[in-house]
């Protein structure tokens, strides 16, 4: 069975409070002085991309210093993410990214870098809740219970999609597979689009997807909200229960996650200097605005609450890979 290590985690928090060398040393008073690159490790359009081209003309408009946002997609936003390891800690690289971030290291075999130590966690930016739908031609539940005793009356006759092997949507109906139970095939997809349409077509059964890609079909009587992942309703589908409200907290916090990071043992000063611009940046009309209408909630943690939840995914990913027998290589 594969596991993860993570090396850096006993010396989690310290890493967020180690300063650079002297040679890099960065005061918040003259940081930033040129140009700041906010790498993103997928394609531009995506949601993630779209977040980053939200916040970086707003980091511009304070600090006089152009953000320029650099699309560096491949492998599961590894690529990216190496390219930020790699970076001089001197806040003049960062990164946006996301929960798929915590999914990797589990799936490849050779990581070019340590998701923990060589990374310095920044600002949770937002969230994003995923929907659990049927298709209710095919499996007409009308709640996760029915669903559970449909399910378990037709062992690995059922089936759902994903837009691929090892994305969150897969991980979280395998972590709702084995918590429960349940026997249901995986059909992986190249893209969610491809997915969709087989979810519509009755092809596919079910399917974990973020609740604003799906609500337009399920508002449409096409799909069928069972439960939305998180601790409380999402704002956009408040009709649909949560995993919790159905019995199944072990769902509640594997929302989709944003984050913005920078390599590791950048100094604290500028940590706590971007956190603290990213925390006014979020909650500001016009941004809350671009993300609402992607199915994006802001939200401002602190670097050590960061690095909390970062530890937490990996492990928790690490094991739903390991029991499910998952590999992305």
């Amino acid at each position: 069975m594969k596991t993860i290590e993570l090396r850096g985690a006993g010396t989690l928090a310290l890493s967020l409070l180690l300063s650079a060398p002297a040679a890099l040393a960065q005061t918040a008073a003259s940081y930033p002085s040129r140009p700041i690159t906010l790498i993103v490790p997928y394609t531009p359009g995506s949601g993630i991309d779209i977040l980053a081209r939200a916040i970086a003309p707003k980091l511009n408009q304070k600090w006089g210093q152009p953000v320029v946002v650099d699309n560096k997609p491949g492998a599961s936003g590894i690529i990216g993410a190496d390219a930020v390891a790699k970076a001089a800690p001197n806040g003049y690289t960062l990164m946006v990214t996301v929960n798929s971030f915590t999914m990797a290291p589990p799936l490849y075999k050779n990581m070019p870098y340590d998701p923990i130590a060589d990374f310095a966690p920044i600002a949770k930016i937002a969230i994003a809740s995923y929907a659990f739908a049927v298709n209710p031609a095919v499996v007409p539940a009308r709640d996760l219970s029915e669903f559970l005793a449909t399910v378990k009356a037709k062992p690995g006759e059922l089936n759902y999609g994903s837009p691929g092997n090892g994305t969150p949507h897969h991980l979280a109906m395998e972590l709702m597979k084995l918590r429960l139970g349940l026997q249901i095939v995986h059909v992986p997809y190249k893209g969610l689009s491809g997915a969709m349409t087989d979810l519509l077509g009755g092809q596919v059964h079910m399917m974990f997807a973020p609740v604003h890609a799906l609500l337009p079909n399920a508002r449409a009587g096409k799909l069928k909200f069972l439960a939305v992942t998180g601790p409380r309703r999402s704002p956009f589908a408040p009709d649909a229960p949560t995993f919790r409200e159905r019995g199944f907290d072990f769902m509640d916090d594997i929302d989709a996650w944003y984050a913005v990071m920078g390599p590791a043992r950048l100094p604290r000063d500028v940590v706590a200097k971007v956190n603290a611009e990213l925390r006014a940046i979020m909650f500001s009309a016009d941004v809350r605005e671009q993300l609402t209408a992607q199915g994006l909630l802001p939200v401002a943690s602190t670097p050590e609450e960061l690095a909390a939840l970062i530890k937490a995914d990996l492990l928790r990913w690490a094991k739903v890979v390991a029991e499910a027998k998952i590999s992305a290589d």
